[in-house]
């Protein structure tokens, strides 16, 4: 039985993950949870699931979820050393899937653990993925992605000789405004952006995939993952989201790996890696009928090619623009800006970075909490 933790249970992975773990009570244990602030649910898991340790990130909730589980032998941890406590705790294998750059310490934390990593933080590779693949190598760590592309791409390389990779092809739904102009797009609403034609997903990453902010650090992420420049990572606009990514080989074969949009199956297969496991529904195709690829407009969705620009500087660029759209996302959400000002926010962010080629970890969070000083101090 493979002991779990997962970090982020209660949002969309990781209450997928869970559904999974439900449907294979031989195959699975999980040991330890963490979560933001969400108690009623956390509370509700906990007891469904009978977890020892739990660890939430507001200490307020904390105390609160401390005291309701009074009648169990459950430990609660609290804060971001609560979590990073948690998640280096005896398991075989962490699920990381923390909104946010609040995920890099944990995964860093679970990697000094010799844990093996199932990564749908995306942000972990995004601020810190050179510190990342340091500790990994060190420590022996094995990382298995867990977004929809990057398990395709990590997929479709299964078997695939070494060196043989000439470019990933990473698919983009193209969100809710796919086809728009910008004049169009000048007073749209929070819900309009939330409203995606394929997925269901956390508002945050939602409105990252409107303004294709979330394909830009999908490419910051693949480089980190597999070890090529930005260059060779072409981006497609595939509307049904049936081809969740696919690479192209040295002798010109293209490989992809299709599937219904549902994140249940990359999260399995994460689980059970490198073995196979139940299928939730299978792929007809007949029904699917044709599938399309386009070009991104990147002269309106600016943020694909900000974020492409920012993995080229390196440094510290991508954690800056990271961390003003955390900052703009949550303003626009807030309705406090509109949503076009959200690539205007970030470019400003990270044209004004600071940046270090040699950085801590330390220098990532500095970097982070700079680029949004700077995001709210521009409205």
């Amino acid at each position: 039985m493979k002991k779990i933790i997962i970090l982020g249970s209660t949002g969309s992975i990781g209450t997928q993950a869970l559904d999974i773990v439900r449907a294979n009570p031989q195959k699975y244990q999980v040991v330890g949870l963490a979560a933001g602030k969400s108690v009623d649910i956390i509370e509700n898991q906990v007891r469904e699931f009978g977890i020892k340790y739990v660890a939430l990130f507001d200490e307020n909730a904390a105390r609160d979820l401390k005291a309701r589980l009074s009648d169990t032998d459950t430990v609660v941890l609290s804060g971001a050393d609560g979590v990073c406590e948690l998640a280096s705790l005896e398991c075989d294998m962490v699920l990381n899937a923390i909104v946010g750059i609040a995920g890099l310490r944990p995964t860093l934390a679970a990697i000094d653990a010799g844990h093996t990593i199932a990564l749908a933080n995306k942000e972990t590779l995004v601020t810190g993925g050179e510190i990342v693949n340091r500790k990994l190598k060190e420590k022996g760590v094995t990382l298995l992605p867990v977004d929809s592309e990057h398990s395709a791409i990590f997929q479709s390389l299964q078997g695939a000789p070494k060196g043989s990779l000439k470019k990933i092809l990473l698919t983009a739904s193209g969100g809710p405004f796919f086809g728009k102009t910008r004049d169009e797009l000048e007073n749209v609403t929070v819900k309009d952006a939330l409203n995606h034609p394929n997925w269901s997903m956390g508002a945050k990453i939602t409105i990252d995939s409107a303004s294709l902010m979330n394909k830009g650090l999908e490419v910051i992420e693949a480089v980190h993952l597999f070890g090529v420049p930005a260059s060779k990572i072409e981006v497609l606009v595939h509307r049904q989201s049936i081809l969740h990514s696919a690479v192209e080989l040295s002798d010109g074969a293209v490989i992809g790996q299709l599937g219904t949009p549902d994140m249940k199956l990359p999260i399995q297969y994460a689980l059970t890696y490198p073995e196979r496991d139940m299928c939730f529904e299978g792929l007809d195709l007949f029904k699917v009928g044709t599938l399309t690829f386009q070009k991104p407009d990147t002269d309106t969705f600016r943020l694909l090619p900000l974020c492409i620009e920012a993995i080229n500087r390196g440094g510290l660029y991508p954690t800056a623009i990271n961390g003003a759209n955390e900052e703009s996302v949550k303003l626009f959400l807030d309705g406090k800006i509109k949503f076009l000002q959200i690539a205007e926010l970030n470019e400003k962010a990270m044209n004004m970075c600071q940046n270090k080629d040699n950085f801590t970890v330390e220098d990532i969070f500095a970097a982070d909490q700079e680029a949004r000083r700077i995001v709210r101090e521009a409205i």
